[in-house]
């Protein structure tokens, strides 16, 4: 059942080292906070699983906390390439980078699978790539009505699934809206739930399109409003496109990008070492 804690609380408690864990969203709602919070606490060893890694996960790979990434796309959206993660995966800086790669619908439907309890997910798919030689969590399974040969993928169950959401009632009780990615799957397949809001509300109104989580599949709600910035939570922020092309000139370089980290994580309001 969901307990309203502070967001250093909650990560110290949820995420312990060599975790894996999925921090979850898609253009919108990503738990910049949550991660942040990540990198100030020093949790390390992580296997990293997101559909779409981007800036928030280039920090965490930068900041050394990563050993595996699980994945399907990476990059910063709308300006170009992952340079933290680029320099881990071909220099090994600041440490090796082990890769998982997928498509889109492989995580899609790994996700699904966990959620639903199932060993592995099917599809059409994968046909034509050379990812299944480089998976051991891509297989094939003969349909046994068909005898169609379908693409088979692992379940995904993390450790640990955060995700931010725009708000969540004092039981507990989580709601968000907007453009989703797989949030509700990541956590129903999850073993530790944790929800960053923008705010705790009395009464959870229904919104067109929403989702809401019960407060018996999460572990933990912290309160972290602007928690998705640089990305934008519907109704409440608005995307800051000048932080993901700025970040370019800065994930680039080494020595930029700690100064970064020391100023902007470490030393930020609420930040320890």
């Amino acid at each position: 059942m969901a307990e309203i804690r502070t967001l250093q609380d909650a990560v110290a408690e949820l995420i312990r080292d060599g975790d894996t864990v999925a921090l979850e969203g898609f253009t919108h709602l990503i738990p910049f906070a949550a991660g942040h919070e990540l990198i100030r606490q020093g949790t390390t060893d992580l296997t990293l699983v997101r559909m779409t890694p981007d800036v928030v996960y280039d920090q965490l790979i930068g900041a050394g906390l990563a050993r595996k990434l699980v994945f399907s796309w990476g990059g910063n959206p709308g300006v170009g390439s992952l340079h933290r993660f680029r320099d881990a995966v071909e220099n090994g800086w600041p440490r090796p980078l082990e890769l998982d790669e997928h498509s889109h619908a492989g995580m899609a439907n790994r996700y699904a699978a966990g959620a639903s309890g199932l060993p592995f997910g099917v599809l059409r798919g994968y046909r034509g790539s050379d990812l299944p030689a480089r998976s051991a969590t891509v297989s094939t399974v003969t349909c046994p009505f068909t005898g169609e040969v379908l693409a088979a993928v692992a379940a995904l169950n993390p450790d640990v699934t955060v995700i931010h959401a725009q708000r969540a009632d004092r039981d507990g009780n989580v709601q968000f809206w907007g453009l989703l990615g797989v949030q509700k799957e990541a956590a129903l397949a999850a073993r530790r739930v944790l929800v960053t809001v923008e705010e705790l509300v009395d009464t959870l109104t229904p919104v067109p399109g929403g989702v809401v989580l019960p407060g018996w599949v999460i572990d933990a709600v912290a309160v972290a409003p602007g928690g998705a910035h640089p990305s934008y939570a519907t109704g409440y922020s608005v995307r800051d496109n000048d932080f993901y092309e700025n970040w370019d000139p800065v994930s680039r370089d080494r020595d930029a990008f700690t100064a970064w980290l020391k100023d902007s994580v470490y030393e930020s309001a609420g930040g320890r070492r």
